[in-house]
């Protein structure tokens, strides 16, 4: 599916979902603004607008169609040849958290990014996409006046989404801390387990998107203006803080798990602690057991009148001496 908004440079709706054929004559006209969305398109659409209308280097384009797991910043300037005009060509991660699954989905949103166009692309449908739309046909917030400034909403929106899968994470975490507080199992174990990979899937979309972003943010890109500059860097200072949220729940994850094992270790040795104490209490009994269970010829006491009440006594009796003795200790 294509989707497409013309602005005038203040920031107006000048047409929507105009035909494709149209587009090469809009781009000539420096009073106009271009932004075409292409929503799960098929081959023949991908062809057409990338490079039959915009012609964008076959590189970026065959980063574009095919899925990346990294995010990344390049920018393409014409040589001798190329029908393109200068643009910046971007991969950035859109992340959704499902307590139900425990794991984040990943969405990438590709930019192309030009002075007097925006070609975004994607394979489903974006909470941030749609919400910019929304923002901008409204016109009174202006931001289809220039595409660094719509590029910045998108990018701002995208950060922004982040923050209910981060809320979501978070209360799974507190959950299984609780869980593992009161009973801790080898399911808690498997769930400390999976739910520190998704984090440190998180962390390896967050670490390359924070570096693409504080490209902006130093200014290094001419197609982005300067006064536009500050904005970037406010929505690389919100990924920052993201970024050391998700740190912070790393380093939850691993005191939950070092909470679980050292539970682990302390049920463990409460009982080789127990069987210890069994096996000490009932020496006694076995040791007198043992001692008149031989049954040699010349053992005196075998033929003695009280022979059995004694030795029935000194197990008694030392078997209670030792108990007692473990018990003022508070060995148990």
């Amino acid at each position: 599916m294509i989707r497409s908004l013309v602005f005038t440079t203040q920031g107006r709706l000048h047409s929507k979902d105009i035909e494709m054929f149209l587009m090469p004559t809009l781009l000539t006209d420096t009073n106009l603004f271009l932004w075409v969305d292409l929503e799960k398109p098929t081959p023949e659409e991908s062809k057409f607008v990338l490079e039959e209308v915009f012609h964008f280097h076959p590189l970026s384009i065959e980063d574009c169609v095919m899925a990346s797991s990294t995010p990344k910043v390049e920018e393409y300037s014409p040589k001798e040849g190329d029908l393109f005009t200068p643009y910046l060509f971007m991969v950035i991660h859109a992340v959704d958290y499902s307590r139900k699954d425990g794991v984040f989905d990943t969405s990438e949103l590709n930019f192309f990014l030009g002075r007097n166009f925006l070609v975004t692309y994607h394979d489903g449908p974006l909470r941030s996409v749609s919400q910019t739309e929304e923002r901008a046909v409204k016109a009174n917030t202006h931001i289809g006046r220039a595409p660094d400034r719509l590029a910045h909403t998108l990018l701002d929106s995208i950060v922004e989404n982040y923050n209910p899968a981060l809320d979501e994470l978070s209360i799974e975490i507190s959950d299984l801390e609780q869980q593992v507080l009161a009973h801790s199992s080898k399911q808690s174990m498997n769930k400390i387990l999976r739910i520190k990979k998704e984090v440190l899937h998180l962390r390896q979309i967050i670490g390359p998107q924070r570096e693409v972003l504080a490209r902006f943010a130093r200014g290094e890109f001419r197609l982005i203006r300067a006064h536009m500059v500050p904005y970037y860097r406010d929505v690389y200072d919100a990924l920052f803080r993201i970024s050391e949220q998700v740190q912070a729940y790393t380093d939850s994850l691993t005191g939950i798990l070092q909470i679980y094992l050292n539970m682990s270790s302390n049920q463990t040795g409460e009982v080789v602690k127990l069987l210890t104490l069994i096996t000490v209490i009932t020496t006694p009994l076995m040791m007198v057991g043992t001692w008149y269970g031989m049954n040699f010829q010349h053992m005196p006491e075998l033929s003695w009148k009280h022979g059995y009440a004694t030795a029935a006594c000194v197990m008694t009796f030392s078997t209670i001496a030792t108990y007692w003795y473990f018990k003022r200790k508070k060995w148990f």
